[in-house]
């Protein structure tokens, strides 16, 4: 049954009622103005790390409890050099670690360094820790499940060989042959462009990417895919080794930091501290120490 209110009811609550649901409705939206002000002033602060501010279910933000906890979990597979390193003793190196560090000491809080894997990124991100800092491409799937920062580096996918073999490769249709090895690290977008270009070579799976070099020089493989930035770091270490296509890679790709899903506020911050870090030399001195030049988006 539905009852009706007469005009004379419905003023009479109105009078009752309005001026305390007027009051009401000011103080909120008041105190809501206030913590969004709190808030986008903190985040485009770049003297120090943004003040902590309640998280809704909206947004589910780690930056507010990263600035309480001051501790920001960065993951990394520790196999790409020289981006990211991991050595038998668990001492990390690269230039993205120390990326990384610049990054916590921005924030004001503890760096902790979680170790993954190439298949483990999606899943690990927004659990086992806040964000994945080491080499680490952009691509479609990745952004369909994911954030992405700015990227800070432009990159291509290109061959590396024994340099005693460099002249039967000159490019991709001299690797797709019959009889040619093709070994790669699963996981990765390496594998990826592996499995969708090879059709007649044989496509090995090798798993340790720290040691996939030596699948090379010792005569186990032929050929592997990888970055261009790591083709010149890996020809700088073993003078055995040489490029196929550096100045003309297979593909165009660009590197940047993985954030969770639902994370656009952090990703906002580590935007504002990565901008910061390219205009005021960080990012060029780290990149002339790793990669012999400034390589830039």
């Amino acid at each position: 049954m539905v009852t009706h209110l007469s005009p004379l009811k419905t003023l009479d609550i109105n009078v009752k009622y309005g001026k305390t649901f007027h009051r009401w409705t000011r103080a909120l939206v008041t105190t809501v103005l206030v913590l969004m002000t709190i808030y986008v002033v903190a985040a485009c602060d770049g003297a120090g790390p943004p003040s902590p501010t309640p998280s809704t279910a909206a947004d589910r933000s780690r930056l507010p409890e990263i600035v309480t906890e001051k501790a920001i979990r960065v993951c990394s597979t520790g196999d790409y050099r020289p981006f990211t390193y991991r050595d038998s003793r668990g001492n990390w190196s690269g230039l993205d670690i120390d990326m990384a560090h610049n990054l916590a000491d921005h924030l004001g809080v503890r760096l902790d360094l979680v170790p993954t894997t190439w298949a483990n990124l999606l899943t690990d991100v927004g659990n086992r820790c806040d964000m994945v800092m080491g080499g680490v491409s952009i691509t479609d799937t990745r952004a369909h499940q994911a954030l992405f920062s700015a990227p800070y580096l432009r990159d291509g996918k290109a061959g590396i060989v024994r340099c005693a073999d460099a002249t039967k490769y000159r490019d991709l249709s001299d690797i797709d042959r019959p009889g040619v090895r093709v070994v790669e690290n699963p996981g990765g977008t390496n594998a990826e462009f592996a499995k969708s270009h090879i059709k007649l070579a044989k496509l090995l799976s090798y798993p340790d990417n720290t040691t996939i070099f030596d699948q090379l020089t010792t005569d186990a493989a032929d050929v592997m895919f990888t970055d261009t930035s790591e083709i010149r770091y890996q020809m700088q270490q073993d003078q055995q080794l040489c490029g196929v296509s550096l100045d003309h890679p297979f593909t165009s790709e660009q590197k940047a930091y993985l954030l969770p899903r639902a994370d656009s506020a952090l990703q906002q911050y580590v935007d504002q501290w990565l901008s910061r870090a390219q205009t005021d030399g960080t990012y060029a001195a780290l990149s002339r120490t790793y990669l012999g030049q400034v390589v830039g988006p």
